[in-house]
């Protein structure tokens, strides 16, 4: 019985088939180093009858050599005769991405209201500085509000604004109001219906 290519050891590179995959594990497995540098080379050349695009200008066989270290998934052990790619050339470890490791006041205000509030204390005293701050005050109210549903105290935000400021911004909770907000549930329309005109 035949057995389906599904049932057989997957293949590295398709597009070279399942043949080309035999000859080079075969190739892997022979214990004798001699041996096994010869197969390459007979192997190298049978690829570059059935590809010969991958030959290079002076019958340079360095891509043909890529592709067999490839296909035998780096465990052909002979000496090449040129340099071949390399698992770690092929996948390369991403670079760590710096974080910044400064801690956050309150998480729930995010990094970003610290940054506002640090650039807008610093601006000097009129009325683009108070239309700001007051902007800042009611965006704080709404992630307030996120994790608070319930409700929020506005007098606890000014004091956290007043903090982050380092007393730059100081707003007095008994004459200074914050909007209310009511959270709105989005109305669930049936879908395939469409609008009458």
């Amino acid at each position: 019985m035949i057995p389906y290519n599904t049932d057989l050891k997957p293949i590295t590179l398709p597009e070279f088939g399942r043949n080309v995959q035999g000859m080079i594990d075969y190739c892997v497995s022979i214990p004798d180093r001699e041996e096994r540098t010869k197969c390459a080379f007979a192997i190298a050349d049978i690829m570059a009858n059935l590809f010969p695009e991958l030959v290079g200008a002076d019958r340079d066989y360095s891509q043909i050599w890529d592709q067999i270290n490839i296909i035998s998934r780096f465990q052909l052990d002979i000496d090449f005769p040129c340099e071949v790619v390399t698992a770690d050339k092929l996948n390369p470890k991403p670079e760590k991405i710096p974080y910044t490791a400064s801690a956050m006041r309150y998480r729930h205000y995010g990094k970003n209201i610290e940054k506002m509030i640090e650039t807008v204390a610093g601006m000097e005293d009129g009325e683009e500085k108070e239309i700001l701050v007051s902007l800042i005050a009611h965006h704080m109210k709404k992630l307030m509000l996120i994790h608070n549903k319930e409700g929020v105290d506005d007098a606890k935000i000014l004091r956290d604004l007043k903090e982050y400021s380092e007393g730059l911004i100081d707003l007095d909770p008994q004459t200074y109001l914050l909007h209310e907000f009511k959270e709105v549930t989005p109305v669930n329309t049936p879908k395939g219906k469409k609008k009458k005109k």
